[in-house]
């Protein structure tokens, strides 16, 4: 499991109808730092990786991940940095991300895989399979794909150049945040607090969620995610620059947008997305659905990602 330390007072949050523990866990070294990795289904079949969304874990998919394993798929996610149980780094950037995924991307082998990504993690596969092509044989974008809207869990704002202002307003934040934690709460404090960002999401899930990103310290449970970490990141960065690098994909792309609007919510609309997709592309929006449609519709979204492969 995601989380093997839960005290027995809490193992019932632990459980959630058609919710699976990965059937293998593993440690990826990426130029010194270590990513946590996991794995659903038979370890010979055909591999998929991937990636969460941003101030999120891997364990977002342990409902998502076994409806491909059961399609016959080698289900590999992984905890980003300052995430999960991944490490805990000096600064976080773009690129670090990047290398990261190319690092669990080799230890999964040289052929050409599909990916799955959510949200920022769909944006950080969008760009990943940009630079190499020859890795990815599908993309799969979950309410990922750029527009020129905000985009909350990447940006606090656009950023097209890296100037002196911003780069000292950053080290300044880091050198104000050494020492910082991560607020403690009970269990469903979390679960209350995760559900004003995730409205759509029900309490029951987001305990679940608590039981296996957060951990239980002396004086509560609190988030595994480093406390130095703010939306935006490090670096210049404009979803324009996403955008116009859309027509150059090369392999086969399905999009899945989400209609309902919520504060995490992407708000990218297929009319954002037509003048610069290519050849290979499908988009659809899924009536109904908020940002989270892995989670609020797994069923419907595991079919059309297995009928795109098959």
């Amino acid at each position: 499991m995601l989380n093997e330390n839960i005290p027995s007072e809490f193992r019932r949050f632990a459980e959630f109808p058609g919710a699976r523990m990965p059937h293998r866990r593993r440690q990826v070294d990426s130029h010194g730092s270590q990513i946590a990795v996991y794995e659903w289904g038979d370890e010979t079949a055909s591999p998929i990786l991937l990636a969460h969304g941003g101030f999120d874990f891997a364990a977002t998919y342990c409902q998502f991940a076994p409806l491909l394993a059961n399609g016959g798929y080698r289900v590999i996610a992984f905890d980003q940095r300052g995430h999960g149980n991944s490490d805990h780094t000096a600064l976080y950037s773009w690129a670090a991300d990047l290398r990261d995924t190319l690092a669990v991307a080799n230890s999964i082998g040289p052929e050409p895989i599909p990916l799955i990504g959510h949200s920022k993690g769909g944006s950080l596969l969008t760009q990943f399979a940009q630079a190499y092509p020859h890795r990815v044989s599908h993309l799969i974008n979950l309410d990922g794909l750029p527009s020129r809207r905000r985009h909350p869990d990447i940006s606090d704002h656009e950023r097209s150049r890296l100037r002196e202002k911003e780069l000292g307003n950053w080290l300044d934040h880091r050198l104000a945040c050494a020492e910082l934690k991560r607020s403690a709460g009970g269990l469903e404090e979390l679960a209350r607090r995760r559900g004003r960002m995730n409205p759509r999401l029900s309490h029951e899930w987001l305990c679940f969620l608590v039981t296996q990103g957060a951990q239980r310290d002396d004086d509560g449970w609190r988030w595994k995610i480093d406390a130095s970490m703010r939306f935006g990141g490090f670096g210049p960065w404009n979803p324009t620059w996403e955008l116009q690098r859309l027509p150059g994909l090369s392999m086969p792309l399905l999009g899945l947008l989400a209609t309902v609007s919520e504060e995490m919510g992407w708000e990218t609309k297929e009319k954002d997305l037509l003048p610069y997709l290519p050849p290979r592309a499908e988009i659809v929006s899924i009536e109904g659905a908020g940002h989270f449609i892995h989670i609020e519709f797994p069923d419907e979204i595991a079919k059309r990602v297995l009928d795109f492969l098959n």
